[in-house]
């Protein structure tokens, strides 16, 4: 049975690459069209969620690019990575109390502007900066634009280590904000780990391990265990509108729809029969077809 197209919500494993997981998942799903949405660090784990098949196009057109991620921060360290498989160049004597913490968490909270890490897949002039790292080198950066909707403070699992629960936007680097949050309590930080709990509408209760969903594509079941999730998942958030044959066949051959009686703004669109067709907009009564998920017919 050929895999459909759709969602595959992956428990990225530590140690691994997003590049690797696509690498391994290409063989055991039969395709080379995948894709990937919100890069996780090799030492990282959680929600990767990976795209297969004509749901690729739906990786870049997401309406919510939020994550959610469980981050232990150890004091008393700086690396040139920002995280603990990096190369130690300060350590300190630390005697971080969760009260000092909780006084200094509010003020990463809100807009700010955020200067990417050197060891980052942020390209500037067509370079990664990571590769420029990786040769000593120190490339300008401009600070970005980034949101900290949330920080929670979890728990202490071991002197200087703290565990936060951060809520963010995208583009936010997690590594950043430790060091930060360091430097506002005066002594150097590190990220110890990371585990990203929600990725947009995904969350990690939804994911599988790499090695159960090898196994499931091993078998045969993967392709109908409801494991892989419909393309229209990742637009959730939008209204539904059902259509007729005449504006179906409109929307297949790209024409608008006059004088249709919806009212303006963007929607997942559906024939009679409940197929989801893709994305269209209606403005003025017009309705008009932004991006097709399905085979014209």
């Amino acid at each position: 049975m050929p895999m459909p197209n759709g969602i595959l919500l992956v428990d990225k494993p530590s140690g691994w690459t997003s590049f690797d997981v696509l690498a391994k998942l290409r063989g055991a799903l039969g395709t080379r069209k995948l894709g990937h949405s919100g890069t996780l660090d090799p030492m990282a784990t959680g929600v990767l969620a990976v795209f297969i098949g004509k749901a690729t196009a739906a990786a870049d057109r997401q309406l919510d690019h939020d994550k959610t991620y469980e981050a232990t921060v150890r004091f008393g360290l700086r690396t040139d990575t920002g995280d603990i498989t990096g190369t130690p160049l300060q350590t300190a004597d630390a005697a971080v109390t969760a009260a000092q913490l909780q006084a200094v968490l509010p003020q990463f909270l809100g807009e700010q502007q955020q200067l990417p890490p050197m060891y980052s897949a942020v390209k500037i002039n067509g370079q990664p900066l990571y590769k420029a790292a990786r040769k000593g080198q120190t490339v300008e950066r401009t600070p970005r634009p980034i949101t900290v909707y949330g920080l929670e403070l979890l728990g202490s699992p071991a002197p200087n280590d703290f565990v936060l629960r951060a809520a963010c936007s995208k583009g936010t680097y997690i590594r950043v904000l430790a060091e930060d949050i360091g430097t506002a309590l005066g002594v150097p930080a590190t990220l110890a780990a990371l585990r990203r709990t929600k990725a947009g509408v995904f969350d990690l209760a939804d994911c599988h391990t790499l090695p159960d969903i090898l196994t499931a594509a091993e078998s045969g079941a993967l392709a109908e265990n409801g494991w892989i999730l419909p393309i229209e998942t990742v637009f959730a958030p939008l209204p539904a509108l059902q259509v007729n044959d005449g504006a179906k066949a409109h929307l297949m051959n790209g024409c608008p729809t006059s004088h249709y009686a919806a009212a303006d703004g963007k929607y997942r669109v559906y024939d009679k029969n409940g197929m989801f067709l893709g994305l269209a907009v209606v403005a003025g009564r017009v309705l008009q077809v932004e991006k097709l998920f399905c085979e014209r017919e």
